[in-house]
């Protein structure tokens, strides 16, 4: 199986939204977890104005998990299960091991050979390139945000956010 390699492959809402969240995250980080709700709702509630794209950080060193999570979730994503499992690694990160993983698929309808071993080693090219994307933006930790573009200082709270994204898209010119 071929892994789709493109940045945008992981969108949450509205495909075609003018604005961009991208988060480059790591499905073991504590911090990753608390954004997400924060992140989903200002995307819910934009109207359609903003998606969210994730992106792979995996922080290895840090957390042993991190890479086959994130190997796990890209062959979740090649069944059009990517935003589930994600939730559901988000939801236990203390329960990330290969059988973790394959219980997880399991109970979501994936086949659990897919996320683990050796088969999930063939979306290893789609990790390494946002890995890759994050080195080169000078991303150092998790989460990086940016809306489209600009780097969100600070933890990710709904306010804040929501305020970036009307600012991108007054900058686009378009009305809010």
């Amino acid at each position: 199986m071929t892994p789709d390699l493109a940045p945008e492959r992981h969108v949450y809402g509205n495909p075609d939204a003018p604005v961009t969240i991208l988060e480059f995250g790591d499905l073991e980080c504590p911090y990753c977890r608390a954004a997400a709700p924060e992140l989903r709702e200002v995307v819910d509630t934009s109207d359609g104005l903003a998606r969210l794209v994730w992106r792979h950080f995996p922080l290895f060193e840090v957390h042993p998990y991190a890479l086959t999570a994130a190997l796990a979730s890209e062959a979740a994503a090649s069944v059009g299960r990517f935003w589930d499992l994600h939730a559901v690694l988000l939801a236990h990160q203390d329960r990330l091991a290969e059988p973790d993983l394959r219980r997880y698929a399991r109970d979501l309808g994936i086949d659990p050979a897919l996320v683990a071993g050796e088969a999930a080693q063939a979306f290893a090219p789609a990790v390494e390139s946002d890995y890759l994307a994050a080195v080169e933006q000078g991303v150092r930790g998790t989460p990086t945000i940016l809306v489209d573009g600009v780097v969100q200082a600070g933890k990710p709270q709904v306010e804040t956010l929501r305020a970036a994204v009307v600012a991108a898209a007054r900058r686009r010119g378009i009305p809010v």
